[in-house]
């Protein structure tokens, strides 16, 4: 793990999808960036498995690209220049293994673009419905900077609602690190 400084929201998450996702998986990427999650979850998928990686920045959508096929791995995914928030167009209720997410602003890319609460929430909403049993969605919520605390707020009003009969929200916070570090949250489909 190296020093406990380096432990970071992305580290708490890509554990999560490591132990989680598994061969022949279908896995969602809603927030596509600079492709980084979609080729981890490419990696663990195989051959027998997809991935569909979202953004609505043709910048992200190039990036994915050009990664997935610098590593040889375009064939086990579709990368849309959509909005997350239309996901249900493409996959049925119950289908899908893993879900990502990562709310804020595109690395590297102009931070007056980003995530915003209406669609992220809705987002959500969708993923809940295509996860199977036993599915998980992964979120981390980098906030602070040019977007504020507007779509932040609104998802950590908006979690506790989910339905705690059908799906465990567990968020992950860090209580002493300053600046608004990032947030890793894990919703898990019962």
């Amino acid at each position: 793990m190296g020093r406990m400084n380096s432990f970071s929201a992305l580290n708490i998450i890509n554990r999560i999808i490591d132990e989680s996702v598994k061969d022949g998986d279908i896995c969602i990427d809603a927030t596509a960036g600079r492709g980084n999650d979609t080729l981890h979850l490419c990696r663990l998928v195989g051959d027998n498995g997809h991935v569909t990686a979202f953004d609505i920045q043709q910048d992200a959508v190039d990036s994915t690209r050009a990664l997935l096929q610098e590593n040889g791995l375009s064939h086990r995914a579709d990368v849309l220049l959509k909005s997350h928030s239309e996901m249900d167009e493409l996959f049925e209720e119950n289908s899908v293994s893993f879900i990502t997410f990562n709310f804020g602003w595109l690395p590297k890319g102009d931070h007056n673009i980003f995530t915003h609460k209406e669609t992220s929430i809705e987002a959500i909403e969708k993923g809940l419905r295509l996860l199977k049993s036993g599915g998980i969605m992964s979120l981390i919520i980098y906030y602070g900077r040019e977007t504020g605390f507007e779509e932040h707020d609104a998802l950590l009003e908006y979690l506790p609602t989910i339905d705690s009969n059908r799906y465990t929200v567990v968020e992950m916070p860090f209580v002493n690190r300053p600046n608004c570090p990032p947030i890793p949250i894990i919703i898990i489909k019962d």
